[in-house]
């Protein structure tokens, strides 16, 4: 016989399926949440709600916001001869808390990886392509994490992209092999982004 109720039992599992959270922390989490539900767990339930309502991946550069196009991509005091290309959502915010970047972002939506089965059909390559005439881009930059796929992928893309008039550079030191950019500071993502190279 389980010694929570069936409901709680299902968000602990839930929240199990989180990123860095097990069962263990799960229950923790759920536990702390209840115990403090008119400040805590209400309105925890009221913003994920309004979330899952309005949140939308922005239809140009894959970013999250709450309309078609996100607040960078219609910012027109953002540089438009740049294209910052990142894996994810959480590394282009990374890039973003550095401040060293003002230029436009392009999200592929993961890494290519043999392992995964993740080929390039399935990240956001053609769109990337197609924004480079439009939006008259003269730079690529792959800030791609140091990890294999993330090179192999950054190789990739330079290779794709070679012959369309466009210079294609990579974030160069203060990105250790194997690191995340969501994990660095901002600091030394603002030092990688300036001292860029070419692929």
């Amino acid at each position: 016989m389980a010694a929570a109720p069936a409901d709680i039992d299902a968000l602990i599992a839930l929240m199990a399926r989180l990123p860095g959270l097990g069962p263990r922390s799960a229950r923790r989490a759920v536990l702390h949440l209840v115990k403090r539900r008119s400040t805590l767990l209400l309105p925890l339930a009221e913003a994920m709600q309004d979330v899952a309502r309005t949140a939308r991946d922005c239809v140009l550069c894959g970013n999250l916001g709450t309309e078609d196009l996100c607040a960078i991509c219609t910012d027109d005091r953002r540089r438009t001869g740049q294209i910052c290309v990142v894996e994810d959502v959480e590394d282009l915010w990374a890039m973003e808390r550095s401040g060293a970047f003002r230029g436009r972002y392009h999200v592929l939506g993961g890494t290519l990886s043999a392992l995964r089965q993740i080929g390039p059909d399935e990240l956001r390559l053609p769109l990337l392509e197609s924004r480079l005439g439009p939006e008259g881009v003269t730079e690529v930059i792959l800030a791609l994490g140091a990890t294999v796929d993330g090179q192999t992928t950054a190789h990739y893309i330079a290779d794709r992209l070679s012959g369309r008039g466009v210079s294609v550079t990579t974030l160069a030191q203060g990105v250790p092999v194997g690191g995340e950019l969501d994990y660095l500071d901002e600091g030394t993502i603002g030092a990688a982004l300036r001292a860029r190279r070419a692929v």
